[in-house]
């Protein structure tokens, strides 16, 4: 058992360090990418270590208009790096500006498939403007992790 602990250690801390070069990677690889790491560390570091971290403004899963944020199955915002007072709120049935209830959609095909893809208009932290953005979603247990690319529309591949 501690071996295989060692072992998740080591592939958590590889990811974690070589997340520097994925800028020549799109954005949704980024994404992708980013949400896997923060699975690995939820796995390994547990629950609550893993949502404080995911919430803390420039930490390990927050790189710019690139972060994790978290949701439970029922909608509720777990973690959140740019906007603490979403914490703890129930968002499910909160629209973007077009009116789509893309949290719903998130936690549907959470609990269905376990991972995808969702489009939606947010506001970009960095640039402050209503932009596109497709998030990838992936479901550890009874937590949904999420990161999003902004600008980008296909989701080939879910």
């Amino acid at each position: 058992m501690k071996r295989k602990s060692v072992l998740i250690l080591v592939i958590v801390l590889i990811g974690l360090f070589s997340f520097t070069g994925l800028s020549h990677s799109s954005g949704k690889d980024e994404a992708k990418a980013l949400v896997k790491r923060a699975a690995a560390y939820l796995k390994y570091q547990g629950k609550g270590k893993a949502l404080a971290e995911i919430s803390k403004p420039r930490g390990t899963f927050d790189k710019g208009e690139m972060y994790v944020f978290a949701y439970d199955l029922q909608g509720v915002m777990l973690a959140h790096p740019k906007n603490p007072e979403l914490i703890g709120k129930n968002l499910i049935d909160i629209p973007d500006s077009e009116g789509k209830l893309f949290r719903r959609e998130i936690v549907e095909k959470a609990k269905k498939k376990g991972f995808g893809w969702v489009d939606y208009l947010y506001l970009n932290p960095e640039t402050k403007e209503m932009e596109h953005k497709t998030t990838y979603l992936l479901r550890v247990d009874d937590i949904i992790l999420c990161c999003g690319a902004y600008r980008e529309y296909s989701h080939e591949g879910d």
